[in-house]
């Protein structure tokens, strides 16, 4: 995904919410840091799990963040500019320019879904990793995302344009994938948020900015998106909206 200054400040935003907050912690929990660790976040945003990272792996460690986007790189640093055990580079996910067997964890989180070639970008990130590292992927089952309430053919329609991942259900492919690239103890946790209402600074807010966004790119009419935003507050009002999300926290180690 390419995000210009809007909409990667929005997900950065997204990444604050009590849903960004839970999964953080399920990652942090799942990839279970020692002091001294080096830990790299491929697709890092805006550094807030790097941050938590820094802070866990102490002095002596390393949090490595790795984005793409210079805007997000940007500000990851800002955030993070007052931690002497973090490093940021902007770069693919194929190209990362770090020494080979110096990770003793890598961690993906909403990135894997968005590139071309996950089976590169698993081989490439392997050779990252220290033997018997621990490998922690979020990613969403993006055909059970979003809103409901609005009339089916608009709210379908507008799902459909935002929409932009290659593989946008990975994590029923990804146990395949890894134990093709030799990984072991292969496991998955489903985190799943049923949400009936849209508060604001709210997971669920954001998005609509996004689709909203996205819709009018697409040269939907000003006209249509608002009949959409209207129906979904009709349904909010009377108790029959609700959006759903489930990610899947998949966890393996390297040979």
């Amino acid at each position: 995904m390419q995000f210009d200054d809007k909409i990667g400040s929005i997900q950065q935003m997204l990444t604050e919410t009590n849903i960004g907050v839970l999964r953080r912690q399920a990652i942090l929990k799942e990839l279970d840091i020692h002091k001294g660790q080096t830990i790299i976040d491929i697709g890092c945003g805006g550094g807030h799990l790097v941050e938590e990272i820094s802070k866990s792996i102490g002095s002596s460690g390393s949090a490595i963040g790795v984005d793409p986007s210079e805007f997000q790189i940007k500000t990851a640093k800002e955030r993070c500019k007052n931690l002497s055990n973090v490093q940021f580079l902007c770069s693919d996910a194929n190209d990362i320019n770090i020494d080979e067997n110096s990770c003793d964890a890598v961690t993906f989180t909403q990135t894997l879904e968005y590139i071309n070639n996950v089976d590169e970008a698993l081989f490439v990130t392997k050779k990252l990793q220290k033997p018997k590292s621990i490998f922690v992927n979020i990613s969403t089952l993006w055909n059970f995302f979003g809103f409901h309430g609005p009339e089916k053919e608009l709210n379908d329609m507008m799902h459909v344009i935002y929409r932009s991942q290659k593989h946008p259900m990975l994590p029923v492919q990804l146990n395949g994938k890894l134990e093709k690239q030799g990984y072991t103890n292969i496991k998955t946790n489903e985190i799943p948020f049923f949400i009936t209402r849209k508060e604001e600074n709210s997971f669920p807010k954001f998005h609509e900015i996004l689709m909203i966004n996205a819709a009018i790119k697409k040269g939907v009419s000003q006209d249509l998106v608002q009949k959409w935003q209207d129906q979904l507050e009709e349904a909010e009002e009377k108790g029959k909206f609700a959006f759903t999300v489930v990610s899947v926290l998949t966890s393996a180690f390297s040979s």
